[in-house]
């Protein structure tokens, strides 16, 4: 069933627990990662990012995404990682995704306001769910973070409307080999001042044991975790064809990958919940 973030990541608030929000390349991990929501009985959101679209266009991905959560047996949202622009999050509303995230934290903050809360009341009218990011989560190999600002993310949340907030607190885009401690004193002042439901991204990076211990003890309701699955499935893909020379079938190769794919899934949604 499709599903909107803001009613997913309400509830998980509730229960004390986070939502995966894992980001697909395509038609093969999208399915398995849909297949191990059902299978550990969790919901989860399926993401679009700006490199998965590069490869296949928002009115392709919609329809595909779609269809998997329509035909899915728990809630899934259908989501735009990273919108660069109202023109592109308009682009997914009508192409069928559930859920937006502008990104604006490369603006200053009266200009990521202004253009995150534009996206939100185009949203909202057609009953669509917005993330929106405050402070700038940097990358492993690139541009550097800027921590969150708590009384910055209160005033961001209360003037945009969003539905869930991106916060900067130690986490870093495409970590793979290494590991950062998200600072849990930042998060909890932040959550003393709104408490708008909080967004990890570059989750990879954060130790298991901290993912678990915030989506159980914090407003933190959403990891974002790509570089961790797409790290098994490169890996899987190439022990399989190493092994196993004599295949050349596309259908039969990405197959033999899928059961692993679905197991690394499922063990990030289990490190989440609180049981």
């Amino acid at each position: 069933m499709i599903a909107g973030l803001g009613e997913v990541l309400t509830d998980a608030k509730k229960d004390n627990r986070a939502i995966a929000g894992l980001v697909c390349l395509g038609w093969e991990d999208m399915r398995a990662y849909v297949k191990a929501a059902e299978l550990e009985n969790q919901p989860i959101i399926i993401q679009a990012g700006p490199s998965c679209r590069r490869h296949t266009p928002l009115r392709v991905l919609g329809p595909m995404m779609s269809y998997l959560a329509e035909e899915a047996s728990v809630p899934v949202v259908v989501h735009l990682d990273h919108g660069a622009n109202i023109d592109e999050c308009r682009q997914a509303i009508a192409s069928g995704f559930s859920s937006v995230m502008y990104d604006g934290s490369r603006l200053p903050l009266k200009e990521n306001i202004k253009a995150t809360r534009a996206v939100v009341e185009l949203a909202h009218e057609k009953g669509i769910s917005v993330e929106g990011e405050i402070g700038f989560v940097g990358y492993a190999e690139g541009e550097v973070s800027a921590t969150t600002d708590p009384e910055e993310a209160a005033l961001f949340a209360k003037e945009t409307g969003i539905d869930a907030m991106a916060i900067s607190v130690g986490n870093v885009h495409l970590q793979l080999d290494s590991e950062t401690e998200l600072d849990e004193q930042v998060i909890q002042e932040i959550q003393s001042l709104t408490d708008t439901p909080l967004v990890i991204h570059g989750g990879s990076g954060v130790p298991v044991s901290q993912r678990a211990k915030l989506a159980a003890s914090s407003n933190i309701c959403k990891y974002n975790i790509g570089t961790e699955l797409r790290s098994l499935f490169g890996s899987e893909l190439r022990g399989l064809l190493d092994q196993n020379s004599e295949i050349f079938d596309r259908v039969q190769i990405l197959s033999s990958v899928e059961s692993r794919l679905i197991e690394g899934a499922r063990s990030v949604l289990r490190s989440l919940s609180n049981g």
